[in-house]
């Protein structure tokens, strides 16, 4: 069974956080989100991956899964992205005939994606696909399918008036089906190919599409918010482990310290992560953080909140709270009275904020 990684999206409804970089390269809980979705495959069996990219993602995308080890990448260009079918279909000289996983490279679950290809291999189905109740004002913009037994026999995408409050999730299984399917495909009111209408062709055409349902939260990462939340649920995972150094800090519950991070002069409530390199110093450190790798922290509360790589600040009061940082900014403080100070901040960035 092979993999396909679809990360050639824009991820607009993140800028100015993918102004410079693509969504999947995105950190939650210091992880790249595209290293969550191969380590999902790869927890399933599968090791050979096609990764979906654009002209506008390949080259980050790439740097980003340069130093996983153990998976046979192969990257396949979609110039430009016009749906989840259409990528499919770029994809059709790797995939050849074998049986697929394609996966959403923004969607996290919390206990993988192992049920559903074992729901696959254990039965006669065409196609499986990851399916997660939600409520009746959260169907009506998303896909939902209609379950009859152990099938699904039929789609809707976006319903006024939902039939069912059982959204598609980001994770299908495929056998070599599902390419005539996707033949001879009208694309949508967007000009883009959707994979549910072939699926719903595969369903028309009698073939057995199975539903499972997924266990444990899963999480789609479309929106600062999500990303956030995201972070939140992957840190509750968290063990304490101190690898770094720490002097005169106080480490209160599940806090991870890793290599060559110097944490001095602080107090950090976990669940929290500092990452290799990081300088913590005078800080105050809260709950469901994660402070990427060689940041620097001086003198600044941060709590809820996600900061990137190589990012420094520094003299901030008061507190920041349930920001989305990107990589390589740089904040400082200059006197004033705010109250609170809440941030979605773009790579390479520089902001002053007032002193408490």
């Amino acid at each position: 069974m092979k993999g396909l990684i679809l990360a050639a999206g824009l991820g607009t409804r993140l800028r100015p956080i993918t102004s410079l970089k693509p969504k999947p390269t995105i950190a939650v809980a210091n992880r790249p989100l595209i290293h969550h979705a191969v380590d999902n495959l790869v927890a399933a069996g599968v090791r050979d991956i096609g990764v979906v990219v654009s002209f506008l993602t390949a080259n980050s995308i790439k740097e980003t899964l340069a130093g996983y080890e153990g998976v046979n990448f192969e990257f396949i260009k979609q110039n430009p992205p016009k749906g989840l079918a259409h990528a499919v279909e770029v994809s059709r000289d790797f995939l050849g005939d074998d049986p697929f996983v394609m996966y959403l490279s923004d969607n996290l679950f919390e206990h993988g994606i192992t049920e559903f290809v074992e729901r696959f291999q254990a039965g006669e189905h065409r196609a499986v696909m990851a399916l997660v109740p939600v409520s009746y004002e959260e169907a009506k913009s998303l896909g939902v399918a209609i379950v009859e037994g152990d099938r699904i026999t039929r789609l809707v995408e976006k319903p006024a008036d939902p039939p069912s409050t059982l959204a598609v999730a980001g994770v299908y299984v495929f056998d070599s089906a599902i390419h005539a399917m996707i033949e001879g495909l009208e694309p949508g009111a967007k000009g883009e190919y959707q994979i549910t209408d072939a699926i719903q062709r595969l369903i028309e055409a009698g073939e057995p599409v199975a539903p499972v349902e997924v266990s444990g939260w899963w999480k789609d990462t479309g929106k600062p918010e999500d990303i956030l939340d995201a972070n939140r649920l992957l840190l509750m995972r968290a063990k304490r482990d101190v690898k770094g150094t720490v002097d005169g800090a106080q480490l209160i519950g599940e806090v991870v310290i890793e290599e060559g991070a110097v944490v001095r002069d602080t107090t950090i409530f976990g669940p929290a992560i500092v990452g290799a390199g990081a300088e913590v110093v005078g800080a105050y450190i809260g709950p469901f953080t994660a402070i990427g790798e060689e940041c620097v922290i001086h003198n600044a509360e941060i709590e809820y909140s996600v900061v990137g790589a190589r990012t420094t600040i520094q003299g901030v009061g008061p507190r920041l709270q349930a920001s989305l940082i990107g990589e390589d900014v740089r904040i400082g403080g200059h006197r004033g009275r705010p109250s609170t100070h809440r941030l979605v901040v773009g790579d390479e960035s520089t902001i002053l904020l007032q002193e408490g």
